[in-house]
């Protein structure tokens, strides 16, 4: 990829230098001296890219690379070309995304627009009452209403909403056309643009002559350390609890956390999931995209939910639940091995013609 000034080449890294910050082992020490600027997918690298494999099948890639290193485990490096050197790992995955925060730093954390000096904008509104520390950033059109505390090192992008009493530790970064209401929000914690957080949830009473009466959100939402949503994820205050999410969770773009949803440490939420209200979700549970989760239910700790998946009931921890309705993989898998079977008899029968 050429001229990407989005995103330029680093200044360059040793080799040597680079494995000893991903804890990996340059196989080559003689390699050591060259100089890595950036990553790319292998079938592409240059000779100052840094690439990673995780499997077999994608070894065609390398007929065509000119890698300056690849990050591997021991079962790819046997099949690694002897002009690519190699720094091997146990856990390749870690190792290039390390690798990849050292080359690229600005890729991490959304970077601002700012086009003056640093600090408060002229053109954003903020209440004479918030509490801003020092080292904060504020892009114009911004709003910060009353009584909001802002960390040192935060960043708040053109256009988003900062509510009333709302607080954000530091080092945060809230990006453009996001709005924090209701919310307290820990350090190093990413809001990508547009997403949603606090506003109230989705919840009515039938009324005495028919429709809906709505029922007051009096909860907030908690964002605990590391937290990182994604782009035009809504997430809804409690209802009389607080909706939480844990630390170091990661939320995908496009999802919905219902009200007074508690999502557990070190999650991982992929694109489109919806959870409805009060279910409770373990620590270090990955749920696939396209996931509808019923509310008022649990998911134990480390448990794994397949992509576009109905989850109606309590998923034990550790299993691996996937389908319509969500089962244990091994029954999902089964059943679909079967009806695949009943369908290929049935159009063997009928000549390969549908019934």
């Amino acid at each position: 990829m050429e001229n990407n000034w989005f995103f330029p080449p680093h200044d360059g890294i040793r080799l040597s230098d680079l494995a000893d910050q991903i804890g990996a082992t340059l196989q080559n020490p003689e390699s050591g001296d060259r100089l890595i600027r950036s990553v790319a997918p292998t079938y592409r690298a240059g000779d100052a890219d840094v690439c990673y494999m995780l499997q077999r099948r994608f070894r065609d890639e390398f007929e065509t690379s000119k890698a300056g290193a690849i990050i591997c485990d021991a079962t790819i490096a046997a099949i690694v070309p002897p002009h690519i050197p190699i720094l091997l790992t146990r856990y390749p995955h870690t190792a290039f995304a390390l690798a990849g925060a050292i080359l690229h730093p600005q890729a991490v954390r959304p970077e601002q627009n700012l086009s003056g000096p640093r600090g408060i904008s002229p053109a954003a509104f903020v209440d004479p009452s918030a509490q801003i520390e020092d080292n904060v950033d504020i892009e114009a059109t911004a709003v910060v209403g009353a009584g909001a505390h802002i960390g040192t090192g935060t960043r708040i992008a053109a256009g988003a909403v900062i509510g009333p009493g709302v607080r954000i530790g530091r080092d945060c970064t809230i990006s453009a056309g996001a709005s924090v209401l209701y919310s307290l929000v820990g350090n190093e914690v990413i809001i990508h643009p547009g997403a949603r957080v606090g506003q109230d949830g989705f919840g009515n009473a039938p009324g005495p002559k028919g429709g809906m009466i709505k029922i007051v959100q009096i909860g907030r939402v908690i964002l605990q350390d590391r937290v990182e949503i994604g782009a035009n994820t809504t997430i809804d205050r409690g209802a009389m609890d607080d909706t939480v999410v844990g630390e170091g969770t990661k939320i995908d773009n496009l999802v919905q956390l219902g009200h007074n949803v508690r999502v557990g440490r070190h999650c991982g939420i992929a694109a489109q999931v919806g959870i409805a209200g009060s279910t409770r979700i373990g620590d270090g549970v990955m749920i696939g995209g396209a996931t509808a989760i019923n509310g008022h239910i649990t998911i134990g700790d480390r448990a794994q939910i397949g992509a576009m998946s109905g989850v109606a009931s309590d998923v034990p921890a550790g299993e691996r639940y996937g389908g319509i309705p969500a089962r244990p993989m091994r029954d999902f898998l089964r059943d679909i091995a079967e009806i695949t079977a009943r369908t290929h008899n049935r159009q063997k029968k009928s000549g390969g013609k549908d019934e």
